[in-house]
């Protein structure tokens, strides 16, 4: 067995430490927030995102980022998207060269619009192999041992599969790919994608309208993926279709409630607190609009979440100039 440190104790990184420990690895939790670290380690429990839900023996919880980051263990960070930089650039002087790293974040980066890969190949040019875990999968469920199923992507298709086959168990399916901006790409956009499913169902616009949001986020999420020359196979898999059904149909998900308080007229910063996590899809929006214009491609859907995230344009007005724009073939670049 493995030793190995997650970074990030929210819900997903408590809900993947879950599973390593479960599968009978030595685990350390690290949390940025030393004072909570000492209050997991003395209740067993992460009280604040998975209630209910005991720490095993083998997982133990720390705010010591130079104990977490001791060389035979192996990495894996899982931070919110907008704080995966600073995570990086903290643990940078305390890396040797040549260390491998994996992260379970999904979205872009907010400072550059690029990948995250991107982002892990600038700040740590000396690493080893990295590598991405994404799919449909709510930490909840992974943390009560539903059956989830997931992909691990890497350009080094045997860390994919060291990676995956640590993480691998009876009720959590790892599966490896070695396209990681399909991968990438596919657990950013759905968030936004989320959000446009949510503001519908919040405006009662109907079953009709969720699955053309769905399908049509969809197109533009393969327009994006050959763009930026993504395996469209990955697109169509759990990182993109898979996660893309999970986070707009089910109100587990964050930006799916988001959309939906908007839909109602609830204000973003209301409906925030309401929410009490972090809504990946707020920044993402942004920053996949960014990148669609870069490469050229529309995105509409995409488009007009980011607009109504801006407050340039209403709930309403956004559904209208979607449903009144000109008729098209169905599938174009």
């Amino acid at each position: 067995m493995a030793s190995w440190t997650i970074l990030g104790a929210g819900s997903w990184g408590t809900a993947l430490a879950l599973v390593l420990a479960r599968n009978g690895h030595d685990v350390l939790l690290w949390d940025h927030r030393p004072e909570r670290a000492a209050q997991m380690a003395v209740q067993r429990e992460n009280r604040r995102y998975l209630p209910g839900v005991p720490l095993p023996e083998n997982l133990q919880v720390s705010g010591d980022l130079q104990l977490a980051l001791q060389p035979e263990r192996q990495l894996l960070v899982a931070v919110p998207s907008h704080a995966f930089r600073g995570m990086l650039e903290r643990m940078r002087p305390l890396l040797a060269p040549g260390r491998p790293l994996a992260w379970a974040t999904k979205g872009l980066d907010a400072a550059s619009g690029g990948f995250l890969h991107q982002v892990a190949q600038a700040l740590l040019p000396q690493a080893g192999s990295c590598a991405v875990l994404s799919g449909p999968s709510f930490a909840m469920e992974v943390a009560r041992g539903l059956p989830t199923a997931v992909v691990v992507a890497s350009p080094d298709a045997d860390f994919a599969t060291a990676v995956a086959q640590s993480f691998h168990s009876e009720s959590f399916r790892v599966y490896t790919s070695q396209d990681i901006i399909g991968v990438e790409l596919g657990g950013s956009v759905k968030n936004v994608l989320a959000i446009a499913t949510g503001i519908s169902d919040g405006i009662n616009a109907g079953a009709n309208a969720r699955a053309a949001l769905v399908t049509r986020g969809l197109a533009e999420l393969m327009r994006l993926g050959a763009a930026l020359n993504a395996n469209p196979q990955t697109l169509m898999g759990l990182s993109g279709v898979g996660d893309l059904i999970l986070t707009c149909t089910d109100d587990q998900s964050r930006n799916r409630r988001l959309g939906l308080a908007l839909g109602r007229g609830q204000c973003i910063a209301q409906a925030l607190q309401d929410i009490g996590q972090t809504v990946e899809g707020i920044r993402t929006a942004a920053e996949v609009y960014a990148l669609a214009q870069r490469v050229g491609v529309e995105i509409p859907v995409c488009e007009q979440v980011y607009r109504v995230l801006q407050d340039e344009i209403s709930v309403t007005a956004a559904m209208q100039k979607l449903m009144q724009r000109s008729q098209k073939p169905e599938f174009y670049r």
